[in-house]
C-alpha cells in the first residue's frame, strides 16, 4: 500500500510537471513577454502543486521553474536576461554571474514550499483548507517569487539592471513600480486560480489517492 501510495504521488508530481514545461515551451503562454520583464503564469501549477503534493514535491516543481526560467534566459534572452544566467552578456557592464543562479534559482524553490505552510497554517484543526486558506497561499506563493526575485536584482545587479532597463536614477522606484503593475495582478490571478482549481482537484485526489 505505501508503494502504491507513492507511485501514485510520483504520477501526480510527473503531470505537474509537464504542464510546467508545456506552459514553458509555448510562446507568450507561460512567460508573457512585458518589454524587459515577463509577467509569469507558471507559477501557478508549482503554487497548487506545493499545497496539494506537499512541500518536498513543491520545492521539485518550483526547481523544474527554475530550470525553464535559466533556460529562456540563456538561449532566448532580452535585455536583462543576465540576471537568470551566467551564461549571457552582451556587454561586460551587463553580464551574469553567480548571483544569477541564487536569483533564478532560489525564488522558484520557495514558491513551491511557502504555499503548502501558509495554508498548513491557516487550516489547522480544519478537515479541509478554506477560500481564505486557498487565496491567501496562492497569494503570497506569487508574492514570494516577486518580491524576493526584484529585490535580489536590487541587491546584485541594481545599477546594471536600472540602466540595461532604461532607468539610471531611481533604481528602486522602478523595481517597485514593477512589483505594483507586474507583480500584484499576477499574485491576483495566481490567488483566483489557486482557489477554483485546488477546490475542483483536491476530491479528485482524495478519490484517486
Amino acid at each position: 500500500m505505501k508503494q502504491q501510495n507513492k507511485t501514485k504521488q510520483l504520477v501526480q508530481l510527473a503531470m505537474f510537471a509537464a504542464l510546467i514545461i508545456v506552459l514553458a515551451t509555448i510562446p507568450g503562454l507561460g512567460y508573457i513577454p512585458l518589454g524587459v520583464v515577463n509577467a509569469t503564469t507558471i507559477h501557478i501549477p508549482v503554487i497548487i502543486g506545493s499545497i496539494l503534493l506537499g512541500p518536498v514535491n513543491g520545492g521539485i516543481l518550483g526547481l523544474i521553474f527554475a530550470i525553464t526560467s535559466f533556460i529562456k534566459a540563456t538561449i532566448a534572452p532580452n535585455l536583462t536576461s543576465f540576471v537568470f544566467t551566467p551564461f549571457y552578456s552582451f556587454s561586460p557592464e551587463f553580464s551574469g554571474n553567480l548571483w544569477s543562479l541564487v536569483i533564478c534559482f532560489v525564488p522558484r524553490i520557495l514558491t513551491g514550499i511557502v504555499p503548502y505552510y501558509i495554508n498548513l497554517l491557516l487550516t489547522r484543526n480544519k478537515t479541509k483548507p478554506s477560500v481564505l486558506s486557498l487565496v491567501t497561499s496562492g497569494f503570497l506563493g506569487s508574492m514570494t517569487n516577486t518580491l524576493l526575485v526584484m529585490n535580489m536584482i536590487y541587491i546584485f545587479f541594481g545599477e546594471s539592471y536600472g540602466a540595461a532597463s532604461g532607468f539610471t536614477t531611481g533604481i528602486y522606484a522602478a523595481i517597485t513600480t514593477i512589483i505594483c503593475v507586474n507583480g500584484i495582478p499576477e499574485a491576483i490571478v495566481a490567488a483566483i486560480l489557486t482557489t477554483v482549481l485546488c477546490k475542483t482537484l483536491i476530491p479528485i485526489l482524495k478519490r484517486y489517492n
